[in-house]
């Protein structure tokens, strides 16, 4: 439900698949209550919202592709790999097993707790310490979701759906505003050229460089010294 990355510096990158996965997420999370007027409202309020996050998030990772992303660490990706499968493979055979024995109601409770749980060892994984309070936090909406499940089935897609999709769209957004600033690009080569001032160049006898007489020189040198000579005789 989140980025691969080295999970040792949150890059800019990384904050949008968190806001695109996440709000993806919450999109759906929202859609498993089915509630009356005017709850219901607030809800597809609630599912727009998460799905505009995931957008701005895909278009944060986007624009940002390429510019901070660190090197590949395949021993973090091979960790994070295992805590999806993990996840997935519990919620999947989880939720088969409770249809199973008849308590499809706790599916939700169920999906829920075993998403707040694999949030504990992504943070350090990601990078994201803000993912340890937020499986504590997923973990208790299942926990509440479970104890009003024992009461009322009915109460559980809406305490459940309502509190996981709130968490992860809270998350999104607050990774967003989190998200490091873009690196800034210097001028490029040929605006510092053009601010150069011109280096003065320095005339024909300061260069250094000693003038050889030519030919037609050293004849006019020659007829000069004549005509001197023939006025002192």
């Amino acid at each position: 439900m989140t980025t691969v990355t080295t999970g040792r510096t949150a890059t800019r990158r990384q904050a949008g698949l968190t806001a695109l996965y996440l709000g993806v997420f919450a999109t759906l999370w929202f859609s498993v209550p089915k509630a009356d007027p005017p709850l219901d409202t607030v809800l597809v309020v609630a599912s727009v919202a998460a799905l505009l996050t995931a957008v701005a998030g895909g278009v944060v990772a986007a624009r940002a592709r390429g510019a901070d992303a660190p090197p590949r660490d395949r021993a973090t990706d091979r960790r994070y790999l295992l805590v999806v499968v993990a996840e997935f493979a519990a919620a999947g055979l989880g939720a088969a097993l409770l249809g199973l024995v008849g308590w499809s109601a706790f599916i939700p409770v169920l999906v829920s707790a075993v998403v707040g749980l694999h949030f504990l060892p992504l943070a350090p994984l990601l990078g994201d310490p803000l993912l340890r309070p937020l499986g504590v936090a997923v973990c208790l909406v299942a926990l509440v979701g479970l104890v009003a499940g024992l009461v009322s089935a009915g109460l559980v897609p809406l305490l459940v759906g309502a509190g996981t999709g709130l968490l992860l769209l809270g998350h999104a957004l607050v990774t967003l505003l989190r998200a490091p600033d873009p690196p800034r690009l210097g001028p490029p080569h040929g605006a510092l050229a053009a601010r150069r001032p011109p280096t003065p160049s320095l005339p024909a006898a300061g260069r250094g460089r000693r003038a050889w007489p030519t030919a037609g020189s050293n004849s006019r040198m020659r007829c000069q010294m004549c005509v001197c000579m023939s006025f002192r005789r």
